[in-house]
């Protein structure tokens, strides 16, 4: 059960307005979050599998070795959130904008990052196997493997 409900959620970001909430390690598994504004938030270690974070903003989110296994980020906004170390195994990123994210060691396995906008993303030793990268917008990404390169290459000819 998680440790929060939406509703507090929205009680405590109208408290803060809006911005640099302290969630550090809380449960938040399975939870509606879509569309709240969490910019900023202090997200690590949080476990926040199966939820809901749809268009929801978390620029400059700190979200360093949470546990996001199959979590909804379509279409969120990640500019400059740190994902360093963080479980996103079968994560939905499609269209979300991870514009100078941080995803270094972060276990994106088979995540779905299709349309993705990842300019200037790190991705030094992230997992990347079977992710979904075709659309994804690489400009200027580090630490992408070359093999990852050479798949998108091969999925537009």
């Amino acid at each position: 059960m998680a440790d929060l409900t939406r509703e507090q959620i929205i009680y405590l970001i109208a408290m803060n307005s809006g911005r640099g909430l302290a969630l550090r390690g809380v449960d938040l598994a399975s939870v509606d979050l879509r569309n709240l504004c969490l910019s900023e938030a202090n997200l690590s270690l949080a476990r926040l599998n199966a939820a809901n974070l749809t268009q929801c903003d978390l620029s400059r989110a700190n979200m360093d070795s949470a546990s996001l296994d199959y979590a909804d980020f379509s279409e969120a906004n990640l500019q400059g959130a740190s994902l360093r170390g963080a479980s996103l195994v079968g994560a939905d990123l499609r269209a979300a904008d991870l514009t100078d994210a941080d995803l270094r060691e972060a276990d994106l396995r088979s995540a779905n990052l299709r349309g993705a906008v990842l300019v200037r993303a790190n991705f030094w030793r992230a997992k990347l196997k079977n992710a979904n990268l075709l659309y994804a917008n690489l400009e200027g990404a580090k630490g992408l493997p070359v093999e990852v390169y050479e798949e998108i290459k091969r999925e537009h000819s």
